[in-house]
């Protein structure tokens, strides 16, 4: 019998959510975390981003969904919010955790990442990169991942939010 593969996503959180936001659609968190699973069995998905105060009930969201959130430190820079980069951590972590997974799917569209997946590619151990959003997308993450690119663009009705109205006295919608 076969084993099932093991495979980790590791999630530039900023790169995401700023991306979601710009494109005007609100992800689904807990049905991208169904579909990580059910279409590149991500056992673990590995959530990087800023530490926020304020931010306390995203952050348990996001855990009640299955993430592992990993938290970067920020500075408060007045007039401007909160600074925060992940990149390091997330290709530290993708890298430290090596042994533990079969492949990586690697949710970003930063060129910062293309020497990770370079590697990945290299190694065999690379099952996609996706990205949030085609346009958007650096021309260096393209070019490395080739085929293993898969864009969000595609999966707006799958993965989108829909807030639920609440019903009527009647209870009609």
């Amino acid at each position: 019998m076969e084993k099932p593969q093991t495979n980790y996503a590791f999630i530039d959180g900023n790169n995401l959510h700023l991306t979601m936001v710009n494109l005007g659609w609100a992800l689904d968190y807990r049905r991208f975390r169904i579909y990580l699973k059910d279409k590149y069995h991500v056992t673990e998905a590995f959530y990087f981003i800023g530490k926020v105060p304020g931010n306390e009930q995203l952050y348990s969201n996001l855990e009640s969904y299955g993430y592992n959130l990993v938290f970067k430190p920020t500075l408060h820079i007045p007039g401007k919010g909160y600074k925060g980069n992940c990149d390091a951590e997330l290709v530290l972590e993708a890298m430290k955790r090596l042994d533990e997974y079969d492949k990586a799917v690697i949710v970003t569209s930063d060129g910062d990442f293309r020497c990770l997946v370079e590697h990945l590619l290299q190694i065999g151990k690379l099952e996609r990169v996706l990205a949030p959003c085609r346009v958007g997308c650096s021309v260096l993450l393209r070019k490395t991942a080739g085929a293993r690119i898969d864009y969000f663009d595609n999966l707006r009705e799958k993965l989108v939010y829909e807030r639920k109205e609440a019903p009527h006295e009647d209870e009609t919608s």
